[in-house]
């Protein structure tokens, strides 16, 4: 992760040393400010997430162990999961965040670097994205990938079929009948649409001619954040949000770097395959989309239809 080294933050007075953090860069509209209060909606093992109140996107950050899943919207911790830094932070718990720290319980944490959750993917000519295709469907194909939590819906495979022939229109109705369908922090239905929102941005941005991709992910990503708000998890939305901004997870952020060549493509789609229930499954499938529609739309020049 490309790490930025920030001026030091003063410590609590008579608290403990803070733990040191790596931030991504979608929080710093969250801990740059000064301190403001937030609330624990969600503490696990290898992972706690605040929500602040009335506050614009994000409005969720995810506070992680070093070997968690690092969502686009986290602050990675030294410590590893089996040290246990989140036990005596419940649910539902008082928390601050700002002035460049996070506090909850006995847990303080300050941001002494930053990382960017958008992956440089350089420059793709349209066969190079072909090949990258091609070597993730197969690894896809190697890895058993199953249809995720919405095996069987009808809307994903709609919503990709829009996507791939430049239909807005049609890809925003499909788009809006999943949005926060699915059990869980993370529906189904919204890990398919981050999925696919972060690659059509960022392979669009990369591959040439990509404009029609890009100009695809600005309208859908519109669309789908709009009022993602009421209708799924505080968490599901602000991941919708960074998806549409081309914030990617670590695990995702693999996969493109693969499809684009930088790195293998099989051991990326298995670290991603394993992340959640149905999750990287879900994630999986709407990279797949997304990457073959910005193939798709490199040779062929789609009717714009509005929504």
């Amino acid at each position: 992760m490309t790490a930025l080294v920030r001026d030091p933050v003063p410590l609590r007075a008579g608290g403990p040393p803070p733990t040191a953090g790596a931030a991504s860069l979608a929080l710093r509209p969250l801990l740059d400010p000064p301190r403001r209060p937030a609330r624990v909606i969600a503490a696990f093992p290898s992972a706690l997430y605040l929500e602040m109140r009335g506050e614009r996107e994000p409005r969720v950050l995810a506070v992680v162990t070093s070997d968690a899943t690092r969502l686009p919207n986290a602050m990675v911790i030294v410590a590893a999961r089996r040290e246990q830094p989140f036990r005596l932070i419940r649910e539902g718990g008082e928390a601050w965040v700002g002035d460049g720290r996070v506090e909850a319980g006995p847990l303080c944490v300050r941001v002494r670097r930053w990382w960017d959750p958008s992956p440089a993917l350089g420059a793709l000519r349209p066969a190079a994205l072909t090949r990258g295709v091609h070597a993730l469907e197969t690894a896809l194909g190697a890895a058993g990938m199953t249809g995720g939590g919405l095996a069987g819906h009808p809307d994903p495979a709609l919503l990709a079929e829009s996507c791939a022939a430049g239909d807005l229109a049609g890809a925003v109705e499909a788009a809006e009948r999943i949005v926060g369908l699915g059990p869980g922090l993370t529906p189904s239905g919204d890990d398919i649409l981050s999925g696919l929102l972060v690659s059509l941005r960022l392979v669009g941005g990369a591959v040439r001619p990509g404009e029609s991709a890009v100009w695809l992910a600005d309208w859908l990503g519109a669309a789908v954040t709009a009022d993602a708000g009421t209708r799924t998890t505080a968490l599901a939305a602000t991941l919708l949000h960074c998806a549409a901004s081309g914030g990617a997870g670590a695990e995702v952020a693999a996969v493109l770097s693969g499809v684009a060549g930088h790195e293998p493509v099989a051991p990326a789609v298995r670290r991603l395959l394993a992340v959640g229930h149905t999750s990287g499954a879900d994630l999986a499938w709407g990279v797949l989309a997304g990457c073959r529609a910005a193939l798709a739309l490199t040779t062929s020049t789609p009717h714009r239809a509005t929504a």
